[in-house]
């Protein structure tokens, strides 16, 4: 199912937005293969082939076993942001993924239950719908199963999917909320799954200066922002993963980062390529969600790129697409000015009453 639209009710919590299709990828457990630019003798011509491949479509994804309502986003969002879905009544789906740092949490790790401070950063869950694969590790195969993963850890949230049960069958509020958006099943841990799922399918990046660009505006971005889209498709190899509309390959890559995180080879071992690799995350909304990588180590954009260019630690596992890559400082300079223009004029997301 695909929902078309131009903008997504406010009610919602949505961010404006007109979302993309859901891009064709590879195997998210695989190394990603490098990207092949096709290079024409004409420059315009070829930055208008490249272009081609970042342009925005018009509808939003939703799984046929989990259909788009707006009774279910009604109460996803109220489920989202309700601190009664923790133990200790202190923590929620919000409290890691907040609007107001691009829908992470601004820290460079999680802190969670009993203000234990975890191995990785809260990822954005900004244009989640257009995942494949969930998580750093991509332990989760669908934004369902993701969805009650940090309730119930005992690290995260802490609240076992029986308790979690009881609690909320204790709030009156939510009794018809859930048999208005699940009239058969009603209250069940497929139901909170769902319904937090659909909400989060919601949370889209809008329009952006480089889409405007991408439509023709060539006044839309600076003439730095410009020569930094090249040098991302080009010698700075940045869209070998950081690839398509959302700008990631949805795949796993060991950056050459020096933390004992042995990520998705816990969950594909024997995979050399997989040892501390970490999903790709996608690129929009990028100013706001600092710090950076999934062990927050890294404090600003720039700091990233010098990462890059040096290419980390090398070791067997690092990825094939990472290396030295001899930027010089305009040149990341114009990089940094590019991946500015990924940042949309978000409408503020209003917290919703929540069931008494």
């Amino acid at each position: 199912m695909k929902i078309e639209l131009l903008r997504f009710a406010a009610a919602a919590g949505a961010i404006t937005a007109v979302a993309a299709l859901l891009a064709t990828r590879g195997n998210a457990a695989s190394v990603g293969k490098p990207t092949i630019v096709a290079v024409t003798k004409d420059p315009v011509a070829s930055t208008e082939m490249l272009k081609a491949r970042y342009r925005r479509a018009t509808s939003i994804p939703f799984p046929a076993s989990d259909p788009y309502t707006a009774e279910k986003v009604t109460l996803g969002k109220k489920l989202f942001f309700d601190t009664r879905l923790s133990a200790a009544n202190l923590l929620s789906c919000a409290s890691c993924h907040s609007p107001a740092y691009g829908w992470g949490d601004g820290q460079p790790k999680v802190v969670g239950h009993g203000m234990r401070l975890l191995g990785r950063r809260s990822p954005s869950i900004v244009n989640a719908a257009f995942g494949q694969i969930f998580m750093w590790d991509g332990r989760a195969s669908s934004l369902e199963e993701q969805a009650l993963g940090p309730i119930t850890a005992d690290k995260e949230m802490n609240l076992p999917i029986d308790q979690l049960i009881e609690k909320l069958k204790r709030i009156p509020g939510y009794m018809p909320a859930f048999r208005a958006a699940f009239p058969k099943e009603g209250l069940a841990p497929e139901s909170i799954a769902k319904a937090i799922s659909t909400y989060e399918r919601t949370v889209v990046s809008g329009p952006a200066p480089f889409d405007a660009w991408i439509e023709g505006d060539e006044k839309a971005i600076s003439e730095a922002a410009k020569r930094g889209f090249a040098l991302f498709n080009d010698k700075a190899a940045c869209s070998n993963c950081h690839s398509g509309w959302n700008f990631t390959d949805d795949s796993f890559h060991d950056t050459g980062l020096p933390d004992e995180d042995m990520g998705r080879s816990k969950f594909v071992p024997g995979v050399l390529k997989m040892e501390h690799a970490f999903k790709t995350p996608g690129l929009r909304e990028i100013v706001r969600r600092g710090p950076y990588m999934h062990d927050g180590s890294l404090p600003t954009l720039e700091a990233v790129l010098d990462h890059y260019d040096n290419g980390g630690i090398k070791r067997p596992s690092r990825s094939d697409q990472i290396g030295p890559l001899g930027l010089s400082k305009p040149e990341k300079d114009d990089l940094v000015a590019f991946m500015t223009t990924m940042t949309s004029d978000m409408a503020p997301t209003p917290v919703p009453l929540l069931p008494r």
